[in-house]
């Protein structure tokens, strides 16, 4: 799977609460912290630049993709 070069923060975090149970608890620096209680508590840290680092995207998708028990694919906007 390709990861997309070009996906912000902003728009990784406002598809994560549209789409798949996240919301946005705070802002702390540069930071999105995001929360969820389905199917258990997770709270995950997005940085909010115009860019994420293909590494920092692969890890959060990650995170979430476990943590929801669903494939990578099926995360990105």
């Amino acid at each position: 799977m390709k990861l997309p070069r070009d996906l912000s923060g902003r728009t990784l975090a406002t598809h994560l609460c549209k789409n798949h149970q996240y919301l946005l608890v705070h802002q702390s620096g540069s930071h999105l912290i995001l929360q969820t209680n389905q199917p258990s508590h997770q709270r995950i840290s997005i940085p909010n630049h115009s860019a994420l680092r293909i590494g920092t995207l692969a890890g959060i998708l990650r995170t979430v993709a476990q943590h929801k028990a669903i494939d990578r694919a099926n995360l990105l906007p």
